[in-house]
């Protein structure tokens, strides 16, 4: 069984109820909670919340819900103790998930293809675990005690950047992960760990007022097509 776990706490600095702020018309969360429900290998759409608005919202979307404790919804707690929480809940009510995938609301220009494709990385490719990314090709610095030092290319021999290797941004879209080794490393990446790409206009993340204003005009301007419809007027 392949179980979507979306993580969504009620606490959020940067905007206000970030996980069911307005995206294009419809709560954030929904459109992640559409596309796990789209998506032909995810057998099972959970959401894992300690607030009771985010609940019923996911549940009106048509996600199962998992009522994460107040010790491991803080702000500093990390993913993998709601996925690890997710897991044991699911386990106790007689599912057992033999792969994690973790959506998260907050990157939400993803398409259920790309869920699939992640996913099949386990179940096809043999991997250990998935992530999603997109390619850059730039110049990288790291800023050290001594002074600023190139990370990927020699100045001296400054390349073309179509000449240069790509390296992968992980976007935070989409992870996934065998049960058995989430349990036994704690962490939503191990093992051979493979890349499922996704393109660049698609890879943001919401954070801030200002992300999400971007992400709305990228996805009305690069033909994204959101899968929820638009709420209608209260």
């Amino acid at each position: 069984m392949i179980a979507a776990i979306i993580p969504a706490r009620g606490g959020s600095k940067g905007i206000h109820k970030k996980n069911i702020v307005p995206f294009l018309g419809s709560p954030l969360i929904a459109h992640t909670i559409e596309q796990s429900l789209e998506s032909d290998l995810v057998d099972a759409t959970y959401v894992s919340t300690d607030d009771d608005e985010i609940a019923a919202t996911s549940r009106e979307a048509g996600a199962s819900v998992i009522e994460r404790p107040a010790e491991i919804a803080g702000d500093r707690s990390p993913t993998e103790a709601a996925l690890l929480h997710g897991v044991e809940e699911l386990r106790a009510a007689g599912t057992e998930p033999e792969i994690v995938v973790l959506l998260q609301c907050t990157s939400p220009l993803r398409r259920p293809t790309d869920i699939d494709d992640a996913v099949a990385l386990l179940t096809e490719e043999g991997y250990d675990s998935a992530l999603s990314a997109c390619e850059e090709h730039a110049f990288f610095w790291n800023d050290s005690d001594n002074g600023a030092e190139p990370i990927n290319y020699d100045p001296a021999d400054r390349p073309m950047r179509q000449e240069m290797d790509g390296w992968y941004r992980e976007n935070g879209s989409i992870y996934a992960v065998r049960t058995d080794l989430l349990e036994r490393e704690g962490c939503r990446l191990g093992g051979e760990i493979g890349i499922h790409e996704m393109p660049r206009q698609l890879s943001g993340e919401i954070d801030t007022p200002e992300d999400l204003e971007r992400l709305e005009a990228i996805a009305r301007t690069s033909g994204f097509e959101p899968l929820v419809s638009e709420a209608p007027p209260q």
